[in-house]
């Protein structure tokens, strides 16, 4: 199964995916997200998904998932993968003015990982970088990278996260460092979907290096999954194509990023176990869609400006 889960948008209230008030109403509190994310949990693994993404400012997720995975002995051979660098400020409130806050210093990471040990012992597989850009000098901090460094040597895979239209320059620059003669980012993680693929040809250049490669927001934060498909031209023909198809919109962005051959697992974000099924019933693409699909792209500072743009709710 090339498909893993991610929390972002289950272990806390408001997120920036379309479509919120109608797949969570007002059941947000700690225990309904907690039932909620256990369930999916439950649905996932059923389907065979054996990679779950969290990340320190998700809320609870690392919490959730250590109380999901204590209570499945059963669900051993789960992989899980998290993030440092952005810390959790929402206070659990949907109208929080700011959700969270970013930091990729030393200190933070210091401060992160034993939080995350504290919660999933040595069940963290691959810790990465949440949101590596090159702005931030995470790329470039060499007293970090021996830090990080020490992770790797003690069996935790190291790994970077990237966001934005520059996407392509941090990951090119993340496999780029090397520690100890060894690579020391060996795990990325990436938007890509049919609306801003830009970074595809880096993430080639990852695999082809021997890093896995991990894509998140295959539907575009909700724009390419029924009832979040918005009035752009991209959208609406992707939505088209997938009524040709006879599958669901985000089926089809789902299996548009698996037929991507520098792929190793695509990140589901549902929240219900519906929204997984429909994930995971992602098809095989016919011939010469993938061609049209790729005529759907928009100009990344645009749709990155755009997605800045989007309410948390």
């Amino acid at each position: 199964m090339r498909i893993g889960i991610g929390l972002a948008a289950l272990a806390r209230p408001a997120y920036l995916t379309a479509g919120r008030a109608a797949d969570l109403g007002a059941r947000r509190t700690v225990e309904d997200l907690r039932r909620r994310t256990g369930e999916v949990l439950d649905a996932a693994y059923a389907a065979g998904v054996r990679y779950v993404d969290v990340a320190r400012s998700y809320g609870r997720a690392e919490e959730f998932l250590a109380g999901w995975l204590a209570a499945r002995p059963d669900a051993a051979d789960v992989e899980v993968g998290s993030k440092w660098g952005y810390r959790y400020v929402g206070d659990w409130r949907v109208d929080a003015e700011v959700h969270e806050v970013k930091d990729h210093s030393l200190a933070a990471f210091e401060a992160q990982w034993p939080q995350t040990r504290a919660l999933l012992g040595d069940r963290v597989d691959v810790y990465h970088v949440h949101s590596a850009t090159l702005d931030t000098g995470v790329l470039d901090d060499t007293p970090l990278h021996g830090a990080l460094a020490r992770l790797r040597d003690g069996g935790v895979r190291v790994g970077a996260s990237t966001s934005g239209p520059d996407q392509a320059a941090a990951v090119r620059r993340a496999l780029a460092v090397r520690v100890g003669g060894e690579p020391l980012f060996t795990s990325i993680q990436s938007t890509w979907n049919v609306l801003e693929p830009s970074v595809g040809p880096a993430l080639a250049e990852a695999a082809a290096a021997g890093a896995r490669v991990i894509v998140k927001e295959a539907v575009a934060n909700g724009r390419l999954a029924p009832g979040g498909v918005d009035g752009t031209p991209g959208a609406r023909r992707a939505a088209a194509l997938a009524a040709e198809l006879g599958t669901s919109v985000d089926g089809l962005a789902v299996a548009a990023a698996l037929a991507q051959p520098w792929v190793w697992r695509v990140l589901s974000g549902a929240v219900t176990p519906e929204q997984l099924a429909s994930n995971v019933a992602a098809p095989t693409l016919p011939p010469g869609v993938l061609d049209e699909l790729a005529g759907l792209a928009e100009p990344a500072p645009a749709y990155w400006a755009a997605r800045s743009g989007r309410r948390w709710t």
